[in-house]
């Protein structure tokens, strides 16, 4: 069985992210790191092939050259090989154009079973399993918080707030999980160091048969039209208790619509 892990690399949410001039998020001046959420991805992955008889598990990302940090994580976790699109031309690339660069990725990599999480935590749009789906013409069973795969089928179960689904696809299929679906194993020396040799493919877009005006910001179909900086944090208010103190507590929280 081929599974295909789609991950992220993505800005370090405890960095000082802005937008740059073009008002893309600006990657250069802040450090980046394999998206939390897709590390239960892989963890499920590496839970799957270990029940398979023969499993191959192959990460994919779309990114520039620091993406392979990403890569290199998933592979130290167990994956046994990797994927990098990179290509000048990607910059600026939405959640539409980057399914169809996943997609087109997937199809050349070969796959039974495409797993991702279930967003980045940059854009947190949730939207992209779903897209890959669609071009891939496959069923889609998306934010898994348990997966399993037997007899070529993938099943899985759906947490909502007052109920739960218990859902099936045949395979090929795409599954997103979601951050209750399993701990992700933290990556051992033995794994690190094995994860140096092992291979990671790096395609462009000639490679995969895209134009570029299909993708990067003239092709995207979403746009930032402007940006703020966040306005500097101000002091406080303190409200000293002399007897009234729990009437001005409720005014204050009342005045900022907390209550």
């Amino acid at each position: 069985m081929k599974i295909v892990v789609c991950v992220k690399y993505v800005p370090d949410a405890t960095g000082d992210r802005h937008f740059a001039d073009d008002l893309t998020v600006d990657r250069d001046d802040v450090d980046g790191l394999l998206s939390e959420l897709d590390e239960y991805a892989v963890e499920q992955a590496l839970q799957i092939a270990d029940e398979a008889d023969d499993a191959e598990i192959t990460v994919v990302t779309v990114g520039p050259e620091d993406a392979k940090d990403a890569l290199r994580k998933a592979l130290s976790m167990g994956a046994d090989k990797a994927v990098h699109v990179e290509d000048d031309d990607l910059h600026g690339t939405d959640a539409i154009g980057t399914s169809l660069v996943l997609a087109k990725a997937i199809e050349k990599a070969g796959y039974d079973l495409v797993i991702s999480g279930m967003a980045s935590t940059d854009g947190t749009m949730g939207v992209v399993p779903a897209l890959v789906a669609e071009r891939l013409g496959v069923p889609q069973v998306t934010l898994l918080s348990e997966v399993s795969v037997e007899d070529g089928v993938v099943t899985g179960r759906r947490d909502g707030d007052a109920a739960s689904e218990q859902l099936q696809a045949s395979l090929p299929a795409v599954v997103s999980v979601t951050d209750q679906s399993g701990e992700a194993r933290y990556p051992s020396f033995k794994g690190i160091m094995a994860a140096k040799k092992k291979p990671v493919e790096s395609w462009d877009l000639s490679d995969l048969g895209i134009e570029a005006e299909d993708v990067g910001l003239e092709g995207a179909w979403t746009a930032v039209d402007s940006a703020a900086a966040r306005p500097a944090r101000t002091a406080g208010t303190i409200v000293k208790d002399e007897g009234e103190g729990g009437k001005q507590l409720a005014e204050f929280l009342a005045g900022q619509k907390f209550i």
